[in-house]
């Protein structure tokens, strides 16, 4: 069986590795173009291109699919299935009729909820206790595709977006090398999505960033959780702005935002329900410290 992979970051590189490993034949490997990164501006490759390089595998980088030519190279390729992950762009249907078996797609929720371009941090946001990958069809609409198979997982009380989509990437790599073989042994099953239960999940931004002490403490720390790695939960601290990198829910009250003290593990601010204990911090052009370690040298007066 002739696959065709598309994808382009971490969770589609381990998704890649695994079907590699398991003896798919990949005939082909798209990525989107190598993009300008870091202080210098070099173009760095994705990596997925990566991986398709340790394997000598045929890669292909096109801005889009509008060009005829582009679809006919996909088309010599003679797929019969294309694995999609994270690619990076929504496929014309030129490209979903290549394929003889259809394009496949691992989205990181457990859809019909979390459509869109950040599943697994609007799970972690939204304070979900479970979470998972689905194996779909992809049609025209954003993830819209019928399911043909799903794998749950929990979301750990203080795991973070980043911490669940490293666990997200070897659930769904198991469940691509899954779908595959289904595909190779015979007919695949669909089940239609029920429009009902859609739910979508946006692009984060910075905008996000800056915590609501007025929430509840739990509201507090998933905020915290849901925006780590990218794009970090902020607050201003004696009017010094600060990137929150991790938190717990403790015992306290107070006016919501409140210094309430200084423990030997964080530092504990109110919230509008319960309060919340800093424990790893960055201050503006600082790196990330433990908070006790940063404000052992940078007292904070404590409000009665």
């Amino acid at each position: 069986m002739r696959v065709v992979f598309m994808g382009t970051p971490d969770i589609a590189a381990t998704c890649l590795k695994k079907i590699l490993a398991d003896g798919f034949e990949v005939v082909g490997v798209y990525t989107q173009p190598d993009r300008p990164k870091g202080r210098g501006m070099k173009l760095v490759a994705s990596p997925v291109k990566e991986v398709a390089l340790e394997h000598d595998l045929p890669v292909f980088q096109p801005e889009n699919f509008k060009d005829s030519a582009t679809v006919e190279q996909l088309r010599q390729l003679q797929p019969d299935v294309c694995a999609v992950v994270a690619y990076g762009q929504l496929l014309p249907q030129s490209v979903l009729d290549v394929p003889s078996r259809g394009c496949i797609n691992i989205h990181a929720s457990v859809l019909p909820a979390y459509r869109g371009s950040a599943p697994y941090q609007w799970a972690v946001l939204d304070g979900l206790k479970e979470t998972g990958v689905t194996a779909m069809y992809l049609c025209r609409k954003m993830d819209a595709g019928d399911i043909i198979d799903v794998s749950k997982t929990p979301i750990g009380p203080d795991e973070t977006a980043g911490e669940l989509l490293d666990r997200l990437a070897v659930l769904g790599a198991n469940l691509l090398s899954k779908t595959l073989s289904r595909f190779a042994a015979g007919e695949v099953p669909a089940t239609a999505q029920d429009e009902a239960l859609v739910s979508y999940a946006p692009m984060l931004d910075k905008s996000m960033c800056p915590i609501d002490w007025t929430k509840t403490a739990q509201q507090v720390h998933d905020h915290v959780r849901g925006l780590h790695p990218w794009p970090v939960a902020t607050t201003e601290l004696a009017g010094k702005r600060f990137k929150i990198h991790g938190t717990a829910v403790v015992e306290g009250s107070g006016e919501p935002g409140q210094i309430l003290g200084l423990t030997k593990t964080g530092l504990r601010i109110a919230c509008g329900e319960g309060a919340i204990e800093i424990r790893s911090l960055q201050a503006e052009g600082g790196k990330r410290m433990a908070a006790p370690d940063y404000f052992r040298g940078h007292p904070l007066e404590v409000e009665a």
